[in-house]
């Protein structure tokens, strides 16, 4: 009996697209520029903006009690981050296509590589958009007045690598903003334990964007594109683990703030232990840093997903006690 062959890679998938990723392979071949726009060929980028949510979510819940309208917010919060990454990563695309093709690694993006126009990009843009917002509606007031000031950030990040060497820092205002939306829809207001996680998901953003940029940092010199990757240079391990460190206290003080005078010095145990396994991942990914080394550095950014979701076990295990 013949072996099943495995299905050819298209060969116009994107360079730093996870192999064998279901846009390339299963989806409709009209749909695949658009997707990829979305970057839905990997997915990390969706986990790294849902993961904030929820830390808000889980956390809130643990802090004045599970309700089940909380479920909805996770799906929602899931939802929107796909789409509003999308839309993100589509109005990044737009903003760099006069960049994305002196770089190695972006020129295979669907408007460099003249798959989609950027007209087209821009109507995939709105529909993201607008399909996020429906979903936003669903929350309170509170959180849907959050939801919108995100926006700002979101439309200033592309053109921040332009004038300072620390467009991560706009990535981080704009990535971890769910930490301060998902516990408003939870608890209905702003509170302090949401804007240390809030701060914490920055320090971590500068921490793996860092890694991430340094896969780029020859073409970003030449075309004169800024990175704390450049700007750290040779001491970025030094400068990241400055940074795990004042991440790591700053969700201390989330969880302490959050659980001690609601649900109890025990759940506030529970939720620093998180805390402590998700300092000693990102201490793991710095031994094993390699900031010349391309794959090791896109290898690392990826296992962000299982150090963000280290806290979420711990702030869902609190809710019990």
């Amino acid at each position: 009996m013949s072996q099943p062959q495995e299905m050819p890679v298209p060969s116009d998938q994107v360079a730093d697209a996870v192999s064998g990723n279901w846009v390339d392979r299963r989806a409709p071949e009209w749909a695949r520029p658009y997707l990829r726009l979305s970057r839905a060929d990997r997915p990390i980028g969706t986990w790294l903006l849902l993961i904030p949510c929820l830390w808000g979510v889980t956390l809130g819940a643990a802090a004045t009690g599970f309700r089940w309208g909380d479920i909805w917010i996770v799906l929602g919060c899931a939802m929107g981050a796909f789409l509003m990454r999308g839309a993100g990563c589509t109005w990044n695309d737009i903003t760099d296509r006069n960049i994305d093709g002196k770089v190695t690694r972006t020129r295979s993006r669907p408007i460099p590589a003249g798959q989609v126009s950027v007209k087209q990009a821009m109507a995939w843009l709105v529909i993201q958009s607008l399909l996020a917002f429906c979903i936003l509606l669903t929350f309170n007031a509170a959180a849907i007045g959050l939801g919108l000031l995100s926006l700002v950030f979101v439309a200033i990040y592309p053109f921040a690598k332009r004038f300072t060497y620390w467009p991560q820092v706009f990535l981080g205002l704009a990535f971890n903003w769910g930490a301060l939306l998902a516990w408003t829809a939870h608890t209905g207001a702003l509170g302090w334990p949401a804007v240390f996680l809030y701060l914490a998901g920055i320090a971590w953003t500068i921490f793996y964007d860092t890694i991430y940029a340094h896969q780029d940092k020859e073409d970003d010199a030449l075309i004169g594109v800024k990175s704390t990757a450049l700007l750290f240079g040779e001491k970025t391990p030094e400068r990241l683990q400055q940074f795990m460190i004042f991440g790591s206290i700053l969700m201390v003080l989330a969880v302490v703030g959050g659980l001690v005078h609601g649900a109890g010095s025990t759940a506030a145990f529970v939720g620093v232990l998180g805390v402590l396994g998700f300092g000693l991942h990102l201490y793991w990914q710095l031994s094993r840093l390699k900031p010349d080394d391309a794959d090791v550095c896109l290898a690392l950014f990826r296992s962000n997903r299982d150090a963000g979701l280290i806290p979420v076990a711990f702030f869902t295990l609190a809710i019990f006690f």
